[in-house]
């Protein structure tokens, strides 16, 4: 009997199914309770096998978020967008150079449907309105404007080693130390040089010597943009000149540049090629840099790189204590920032770090992905 009442309340569940039933009672008149007992755990551990493979699946399911549906309207921007739901409105870059249909970050059409999670935002994909059949009060015409970003030409630049000065500024009216706005200079910029009255040029002075991260090759110079004169009466080797705006004090032996506004908005561009290179250096020479700062590359428009485009600054990880006998192998590098081009020599560029995630380091690695 003590056996029998071990049966009955282990099993209370199973007892209610009528085959369940007439076992405990097959059980008890042939008092073969022990064998019963091992057939009854086999049936137990049979229908919870069972029920696991049932309520599983519902507990996984209802663990796995569900996306909110945002159906893109007229005057939305990924910037706003981003802002608005991730409260991060540097997260567009990211969300644009990871959409290979979305090659133009500009291309954003009311209509369009995004799956907003809680730390991301992905398009559902759609066929965008074709610029061929469009017309200019169609789609295209409605597409939302997407922010640029703002540079005012004061973000200086690297004077690569092969590049020479126009001239430089050889003497100051009165003999003065430094100069400023409407003061007159004088230049070693003459006919000769193919100059003429009226000509603009931009002035800026050498800082530090650039040599890579990595290799050490030498790559110019940091310089720092001063400001602009206007050339006003000429000699054949030489000329008087106004300065028109000045940025910081002027003095004698600043170089000259022939003048473009580097004032402009820039917008995002896909990358045609991937590329990786490094952060060779950071304006003011500073140790680290985040979020609005700005850096040089080791990348230019040799390599292939164009103004408005969107680099990820990468580092390998480097773990305090590491199982030295895995076989992963090399971890997944750190995306830590993002930067965009600005301007761009031959074999440097000048870039804007719009993200940061850590501090930013000369010899820092950057990636241009293609879309």
């Amino acid at each position: 009997m003590h056996r029998n009442w071990i049966i009955e309340t282990v099993l209370p569940i199973p007892a209610a199914n009528l085959k369940t039933a007439r076992l405990l009672d097959h059980c008890r008149s042939r008092q073969q309770t022990t064998t019963c007992e091992v057939r009854m755990k086999r049936i137990h551990i049979a229908l919870l096998l069972l029920l696991s493979t049932t309520i599983l699946p519902l507990s996984a399911l209802s663990q796995q978020e569900e996306p909110t549906i945002y159906i893109i309207k007229k005057g939305d921007t990924l910037w706003g967008i981003s802002d608005r739901f991730l409260k991060d409105p540097f997260y567009w870059p990211d969300l644009w150079s990871r959409n290979q249909k979305i090659t133009n970050p500009h291309l954003v059409y009311p209509g369009q449907k995004l799956k907003v999670f809680s730390d991301r935002i992905e398009f559902v994909e759609a066929t965008a309105p074709s610029a061929k059949n469009a017309t200019p009060n169609g789609p295209l015409a409605e597409m939302a404007e997407e922010k640029a970003f703002l540079v005012n030409g004061s973000e200086g630049f690297l004077l690569e080693k092969e590049q020479q000065p126009a001239g430089i500024i050889v003497a100051t009216l009165h003999d003065k130390l430094m100069v400023g706005t409407e003061d007159l200079v004088y230049t070693n910029i003459g006919k000769n040089s193919g100059a003429k009255a009226g000509n603009d040029f931009s002035i800026f002075k050498k800082l530090n010597k650039v040599k890579h991260p990595v290799t050490n090759e030498f790559l110019g110079w940091r310089v720092a943009s001063l400001g602009t004169l206007k050339l006003s009466e000429l000699t054949e080797k030489n000329s008087s000149a106004m300065i028109i705006s000045s940025y910081r004090e002027i003095d004698t032996d600043s170089y000259l540049m022939p003048y473009r506004d580097r004032k402009r908005e820039i917008n995002l561009k896909s990358a045609m090629k991937n590329l990786t290179g490094y952060i060779v250096e950071t304006k003011g020479n500073m140790l680290s840099i985040g979020t609005g700062d700005v850096t040089y590359l080791d990348l230019g428009k040799t390599d292939g790189l164009s103004i408005g485009n969107l680099l990820y600054i990468v580092r390998d990880p480097h773990p305090g204590t590491f199982n030295a006998e895995s076989s992963a192998g090399a971890l997944p590098r750190m995306v830590i920032g993002a930067v965009v081009v600005v301007e761009t020599g031959n074999r440097t560029s000048t870039g804007l770090v719009i993200k940061s995630s850590e501090e930013i380091y000369r010899g820092d690695k950057v990636e241009l992905i293609m879309n």
